[in-house]
């Protein structure tokens, strides 16, 4: 079919821009070479223990804050009596015109307490108070920023006090203040409180019940926390106290004042003039390091999470915590960085579960799973302490390893099922002693035992010379506690120790009304310190000490000592056989994060080490093969920072500017093509040049100098 058109062209068609595919979290964890199906087990199991660990901390954070949560909803509740009673006596009226403020030392761990205050306030807003201000002191830098911060948050607050009314009235009468332009001060905050609680009070019966103040009752206080008061001005601070004061008859309110140093900080920003208008009363939070202890208790020191971290990367987690910043928060986000790592980079991590989960995965293991088994370290030492026929059905075939993998998993479960109860047992005994030889706390001893054999340490030698010497009821009182803890292990193996322990603890009540006087032999009494009354010589005095050693060694020991000695033998034998090391497991490898330098490098960065290496080697950041250079040298295509730092290193404690403009162009010419030696530099390599010295001055490299005008200070030595 022919056409004929009056002008011919030519017109562009563009294609449909094809959408592109949106990765989710699941999608980084398939590779090309690995099957989907098993990837995507991976990560759903990472979710679900990911899941387990949030609900496990939250329900740690509000079981250790709920003590002191409700103590200041109590004080919350019982400050506002003075404001409501109508009593004439004077220590009422001299206490109604302070300020009710509670102190609440929190501790240095300042990264943790906006869980805390966000905790507070939804406990306030339920049971006390529909008014409750949070202040930062990032947003207070002045009075005026104060005020306004405190008018927007509560006179932001929508209350239906009306709702049963045919006609409600608009929302910008609801406050009681117009939303034109709202005058920045107390007063308008009180002429609004009046407004709103006189309007909750007038209602009925009914009405009060349904509207929104109705549960808080008549005039319910107004809580201002102060989230960190270290933080704030302290001329802020006392003009806003100062202020609040004036209107305490009118304005109940309340303040909480976030302490992480200690108390003292109080009196340190407030004068004795400010301070007096406060009725201060102390809370202290538990401390971090316990919040520490139980969340090691519930997440690492148990069955109940198949995910473990070995020595090295529970001693990053540790060290962060004890030298850095003492965050709970950051040690979790720690061990969930540490289990996304693991999953990610482990592909037999999918056997990383419970026992029944484990043993069932273990069965449908792929030809490649199986032989990424085999190229476990942990499992080539097992397979070289077997028989060879044996070592040959394990490399060759899959049915045989896939039945061995699941005997091996059940070995790993049983063994922390027995180690963990052990564990608190050898704690609970050595954590009395004298300079604390194997730690005070749990997690210290828990990393000696994961790192090495620790019976073959001298803290481990020196503590049980010391249980040697213990007394009975000291020994009975450790006994007892380790029955305590035993009642809940589950088990053959904690059993029989449990029932071994039951056995020593009657034997030793059995020994109360038993003499601890040595047994002496009839006859006559040969002892030689009957030397010691006469005079003798040097020889014969050295004589008479190796006769009484041999005779003190010779001696024999009471009943209570034998037993003694029974029971911590005892002990000695069960810790050498159950808190063994676990790399000396067969596929430890499956619930065990190692990579401990890779933990330390996400959680504990060092920002100048990687601007240096950058600078350095741009070619690490920007994959571009025209980056890479040999050693030292420049590379004229890297960016212009990069050349100006590298020629900076070849220069002095004064670097002429002139003379590294000279240079900086030189290198910029060769990318150009351009003739190297000419003199002349344009304005567009001069700018770059000046944008490539700033940079490195914001950085912190160089740094103006007032010797000469046209120099600049060199700040790093050493190639740093």
């Amino acid at each position: 079919m022919t056409t004929s058109s009056v002008s011919k062209g030519c017109f562009v068609f563009k294609p449909a821009s094809k959408k592109q595919r949106i990765l989710s979290a699941g999608d980084y964890f398939h590779d090309e070479d690995e099957e989907s199906a098993s990837s995507k087990l991976r990560f759903e199991t990472l979710q679900s223990l990911w899941q387990q660990i949030k609900l496990e901390t939250d329900s740690i954070q509000e079981e250790l804050n709920k003590n002191i949560l409700d103590s200041l909803a109590e004080f919350a509740r019982t400050s506002t009596t003075f404001f409501r009673s109508k009593t004439d006596e004077w220590t009422f009226r001299m206490r109604s015109s302070e300020i009710p403020t509670a102190a609440l030392v929190l501790g240095v761990n300042v990264t943790d307490h906006n869980m805390t205050f966000q905790n507070l306030s939804e406990l306030l807003h339920q049971s006390v108070t529909p008014y409750v201000v949070g202040l930062d002191a990032k947003d207070c830098p002045s009075l005026k920023h104060t005020v306004q911060k405190v008018l927007l948050q509560l006179m932001g607050y929508h209350l239906s006090v009306e709702e049963d009314e045919e006609e409600p009235q608009p929302k910008a009468n609801i406050s009681g203040i117009p939303k034109k332009r709202i005058q920045c001060s107390i007063a308008t905050l009180c002429e609004w409180y009046q407004t709103v609680t006189k309007d909750s009070n007038g209602l009925s019966p009914s009405k009060k019940r349904k509207s929104t103040l109705g549960k808080f009752g008549q005039n319910p206080p107004i809580v201002v926390i102060f989230k960190d008061l270290e933080s704030f001005t302290s001329k802020v601070l006392q003009e806003f106290i100062i202020i609040c004061s004036q209107y305490i008859h009118q304005l109940p309110f309340i303040f909480i004042f976030g302490i992480a140093t200690s108390p003292a900080t109080v009196h340190r920003m407030l004068p004795h003039s400010v301070s007096s208008h406060l009725c201060i009363e102390l809370f202290q939070s538990l401390s971090c390091t316990k919040h520490l202890a139980t969340v090691m208790d519930k997440l690492i020191l148990t069955t109940s999470f198949p995910f473990k971290l070995n020595g090295k990367t529970l001693q990053v987690l540790l060290s962060i915590f004890l030298f850095h910043d003492f965050s709970v928060r950051n040690f979790i986000k720690g061990l969930q960085l540490s289990l996304m790592e693991h999953f990610y980079n482990q592909p037999l991590s999918v056997l990383c579960c419970d026992k029944h989960k484990a043993s069932k995965r273990a069965q449908v293991l792929s030809s490649e799973e199986c032989e990424n088994v085999r190229q476990l370290p942990s499992f080539m030492r097992y397979v070289e302490n077997q028989e060879p026929d044996e070592q040959v059905k394990l490399l060759t075939d899959d049915h045989h390893l896939k039945e061995v993998v699941q005997q091996l998993l059940k070995q790993l479960h049983l063994y922390h099922k027995n180690y963990y109860p052990v564990l608190r047992c050898l704690h609970i005994l050595t954590s009395s002693l004298p300079k604390y030889p194997l730690g005070k706390q749990i997690r210290e001893l828990h990393s000696m035992c994961l790192e090495r054999n620790v019976w073959e340490t001298e803290e481990y030698k020196s503590a049980f010379q010391l249980l040697r010497l213990m007394a009975k009821d000291e020994l009975l009182t450790g006994f007892n506690k380790c029955l305590e803890i035993l009642t809940y292990g589950k088990g053959k193996v904690i059993n029989e120790v449990q029932e071994k322990l039951e056995t020593f603890v009657k034997l030793f009540q059995e020994l109360d009304n038993i003499s601890l006087d040595y047994k002496e032999d009839d006859g006559e009494d040969t002892s030689p310190q009957k030397g010691f009354q006469q005079k003798t010589d040097l020889f014969h005095l050295q004589k008479t000490l190796l006769e009484m050693k041999e005779l003190k060694k010779n001696k024999k020991l009471t009943k209570f000592e034998m037993l003694r000695l029974e029971a911590i033998d005892f002990i000695d034998h069960i810790v050498k056989k159950h808190l063994l090391p676990p790399e000396y497991l067969a596929l430890h490898e499956v619930v065990y994060y190692s990579c401990s330098g890779t933990l330390r490098k996400h959680l504990n960065a060092a920002p100048r080490t990687a601007i240096q290496t950058a600078l350095n080697n741009p070619y690490k950041y920007l994959p571009n093969e025209s980056l890479q250079s040999d050693g030292g040298a420049i590379s004229s295509t890297a960016p212009d920072i990069c050349i100006a730092y590298k020629l900076h290193l070849e220069c002095g404690r004064l670097i002429n500017l002139y003379d590294w403009l000279e240079a900086f162009g030189t290198v910029v010419s060769a990318t150009e093509g351009n003739d190297t030696e000419s003199p002349v530099i344009d304005d567009v390599k001069h700018a770059r040049f000046i944008r490539a010295v700033s940079e490195l001055e914001f950085v912190g490299f160089v740094k103006p100098t007032k010797k000469k005008t046209d120099h600049v200070a060199r700040l790093t030595w050493g190639g740093c």
